[in-house]
């Protein structure tokens, strides 16, 4: 019984320990400084992630705290990521991940957005399946994730907002864990492509998609979905 029970509280400890958050914008390689470009998140001492995807936390994880991010300018075409922090810093769960911009009318700074479909995926790393032999999670234990911003994105500013979907205790609903980041950025050097399809968030996910309603573990999946709609340009 006292060894099922340090098993259990060894279990709790590690859970909480595996938490992170994506603090820093790395532009062409190089890391900003932890909250430069992202807006700090309401889990930025708890590390801990959101699990209502219907809550106003769920667009950029940042209802309780008020800093004033700076944007960086980034040449469309050119790289940028967000690195991981938490004991350790990385992706320690087996998950996906997507990655979301939205188009600010003016002032980035200022921009919620929440206001409705006027986010699109432009990047995402989803599951490997077998057919049922195995599932594997490319993103997992990844110390940061590096995307491509689209040459046909039209210059302006935008929020970027990265998500990292933790799958391991998603067999009941809300067990999905999420991790998000949002980054300010003013795309320069664009093109004069049509971002979309466009999605609200919160909105864009109820909980019970195939992808966030998932046991893992067993049996294991013959197939996976990815949440959200398509990357866009398309591929």
């Amino acid at each position: 019984m006292r060894q099922a029970v340090f098993a259990l509280l060894s279990g709790l400890a590690c859970q909480v320990a595996a938490h992170y958050t994506f603090p820093n914008l790395i532009i062409n390689g190089a890391a900003s400084s932890d909250w430069e470009y992202v807006r700090q998140t309401d889990n930025f001492q708890s590390l801990g992630p959101v699990t209502d995807v219907t809550s106003a936390a769920f667009t950029c994880y940042d209802t309780t705290v008020s800093t004033k991010p700076s944007v960086a300018s980034v040449k469309a075409g050119s790289s940028i990521g967000f690195k991981a922090y938490g004991n350790p810093s990385s992706i320690y769960h087996p998950g996906v991940v997507n990655v979301y911009m939205a188009k600010a009318p003016s002032d980035v700074t200022t921009f919620t957005g929440a206001s409705g479909a006027v986010w699109f995926k432009v990047f995402e790393i989803s599951a490997v399946t077998n057919g049922g032999q195995s599932i594997t999670f490319p993103a997992e234990n990844l110390p940061a994730v590096n995307f491509t911003i689209p040459s046909e994105l039209p210059s302006g500013q935008y929020l970027v907002r990265m998500e990292a979907i933790a799958l391991h205790v998603a067999q009941s609903y809300g067990g999905a864990q999420f991790y998000i980041g949002c980054a300010q950025i003013e795309v320069t050097n664009g093109g004069s492509g049509t971002p979309g399809p466009l999605v609200a968030i919160p909105g864009v996910y109820t909980g019970n998609e195939p992808g966030i309603l998932i046991d893992i573990y067993y049996p294991v999946p013959a197939t996976y979905t990815q949440p959200g709609p398509p990357v866009w340009p398309p591929s």
